[in-house]
């Protein structure tokens, strides 16, 4: 499911974007009220795409965007930018600096939702395919079936759904609160070993790829990808 990090100061136009969003394409949203929070879940979310105001509080959105590109582990995230000035010159500024997309408020969420689905298509065609695929692995999100270098694991549907969320994001720390929610629905707050015991049982069915789950200690885990 891809995510959509939405930034723009206003929380009513926050609401509009992610409620069709949800409705239309049941996309996984990420809310900012200001410049350094979209930054900081920029870097730490890494979403497929960013809807991105440029008036913002804290950090203007043309700064915010510039931080982006300079970012290695944001730099090829599709942005929209969003403006309720609708001046020429701020969208001239905007392209020149190489977003992807831009759009004067006020705005359809059809046409939105429209250039959003459109642009993920095109920066990243295995947006909503069902099968992940990372080295040996292949999970097919469907099916609920794992394919390690070819031949079927028996997971049951936790231990998938454990195992796709870290494949989807290789190489970032997942704390376990943040795992508890995603995988369980449990509160970050809750004390339960679950996770530890699954973690567990998902690395003696993986054998030796069983390594490419590490565990950072204190904070959670990351699946480590592997070669093909």
């Amino acid at each position: 499911m891809p995510t959509i990090l939405i930034v723009d100061d206003e929380e009513d136009i926050r609401e509009l974007i992610s409620m069709n969003l949800l409705r239309e394409e049941k996309y996984e949203i990420i809310e900012a009220g200001d410049g350094l929070e979209g930054l900081h879940f920029a870097k730490k979310k890494r979403p497929d795409l960013i809807i991105l105001d440029l008036m913002l509080p804290e950090m203007d959105g043309l700064t915010v965007y510039q931080r982006i590109r300079e970012d290695a582990r944001t730099q090829e995230i599709p942005v929209i930018m969003l403006t309720a000035r609708g001046r020429l010159e701020e969208k001239l500024e905007g392209l020149e600096l190489g977003a992807d997309d831009y759009l004067p408020k006020p705005f359809s969420p059809k046409e939105l939702i429209l250039r959003v689905r459109n642009l993920l298509r095109r920066t990243n065609p295995n947006v909503g395919s069902s099968v992940i695929e990372s080295g040996p692995f292949s999970l097919d999100k469907n099916a609920l079936k794992l394919l390690l270098e070819g031949e079927e694991i028996e997971l049951t549907a936790t231990e998938f759904k454990l195992l796709l969320s870290l494949i989807e994001s290789p190489g970032v720390t997942q704390e376990r609160g943040e795992l508890l929610k995603k995988v369980w629905g449990y509160s970050d707050l809750i004390q339960t070993r679950t996770l530890d015991t699954h973690i567990k049982r998902l690395r003696e069915k993986l054998g030796d790829q069983g390594t490419s789950i590490e565990t950072v200690r204190g904070v959670g885990y990351r699946f480590v990808k592997t070669s093909d």
